[in-house]
């Protein structure tokens, strides 16, 4: 499975984001520092996404297991 990233000119710089995953954007004064702030970005918000929902499962008793996106 394979993420897309977009990315847009804007007069500071530039701005982007992943269509896959909300939240995950970003922006920078050129390309290339977009591109490592929005991998930066994705680490968070996937971090951010997990605490949550460790915090909501809370004592409660669940499977957790690891997913091979490489199978999509």
């Amino acid at each position: 499975m394979k993420l897309t990233a977009v990315f847009r000119k804007v007069p500071e710089g530039y701005i982007g984001f992943v269509e896959e995953l909300p939240g995950a954007n970003t922006q920078g004064e050129t390309l290339e520092e977009t591109k490592r702030n929005l991998l930066e970005a994705i680490s968070m918000v996937m971090e951010a996404n997990r605490s949550l929902s460790e915090e909501t499962l809370l004592g409660q008793e669940v499977i957790r297991e690891a997913l091979d996106l490489a199978t999509l």
